[in-house]
């Protein structure tokens, strides 16, 4: 079967991705599940990252955010069994591509899924609506317009200063801008309601063991309101697998885009 790869020795500037054969091994790890992939998800990757951390090799798998049905299970997994539909993400160190026909993953990076309606709506043009003019408590985004003339990116991405306005007293922002940067009203307005902002990094939560729990335990919550309808997302279309080292050079030159490959 094929995978898609970040081929290393290529610039940053002009990453370079190609789809190569792979294959797994013949016996699972005791704690493993082997799913068949239905669709992943394209997110950019952050080499500076990888090398951070140390992880060095002449092929890089791409694709970790995946979707499919569990085929089979190892000896000691207790969570899940064959023919369960299943989310996950494969984690940092992950040998292999999430657009593998196949792939193995710990159980601990997976969660049961139910299908959802579909359709969406604005969530955050309604949050005060709902919570009574009161605002939220935490706000995770992924990914926000920093300037009004960002014309492209109001389309997706919430404005700062809407963010700012919907969190409660003592709310929290969690956001993924690595590059955020506030202005001294949006200071004052934090200030006022007493609200804090951190940052968000993805690979925090699989790569610490101690936040794994915590995660799943988001993940599922996350999924059991998508089968209730409470959250309606809006998926993007799904690309066929020959698209793939397209999109996925797409997604690194655009960290805000994100691309869906179909298996």
């Amino acid at each position: 079967m094929k995978g898609l790869y970040y081929r290393a020795g290529a610039t940053d500037a002009e990453p370079k991705f190609v789809i190569q054969d792979t294959t797994l091994p013949d016996v699972l790890g005791h704690h493993q599940v082997r799913i068949q992939v239905k669709a992943c998800g394209l997110s950019p990757l952050d080499l500076q990252l990888l090398r951070d951390v140390g992880i060095q090799r002449d092929l890089i798998p791409v694709g970790r955010e995946v979707a499919g049905v569990v085929l089979q299970v190892g000896p000691k997994v207790s969570f899940f069994q064959r023919d369960d539909d299943v989310v996950g993400v494969l984690p940092l160190d992950s040998p292999c591509s999430g657009l593998c026909e196949v792939v193995d993953i710990d159980e601990y990076y997976l969660a049961r899924v139910i299908p959802v309606h579909k359709g969406g709506s604005d969530l955050l043009s309604v949050v005060l609506e709902e919570t009574g003019g009161l605002g939220v408590d935490i706000v995770i985004d992924s990914g926000v317009c920093l300037h009004e003339e960002e014309e492209e990116m109001k389309k997706f991405l919430p404005h700062k200063h809407d963010i700012i306005s919907v969190l409660g007293v003592g709310g929290h922002w969690v956001t993924s801008h690595q590059d955020l940067q506030l202005d001294p009203p949006d200071c004052r307005l934090l200030h006022l309601k007493s609200a804090s902002v951190s940052f968000l990094n993805p690979e925090a939560w699989t790569s610490s063991s101690s936040q794994q729990g915590r995660y799943l335990h988001i993940l599922k919550d996350i999924v059991e309101k998508m089968s209730a309808g409470i959250l309606r997302p809006q998926p993007e279309e799904a690309l066929p697998l020959y698209e793939a080292t397209v999109a996925m050079e797409t997604v690194q030159r655009h960290p805000q885009k994100k691309a869906v490959v179909q298996l």
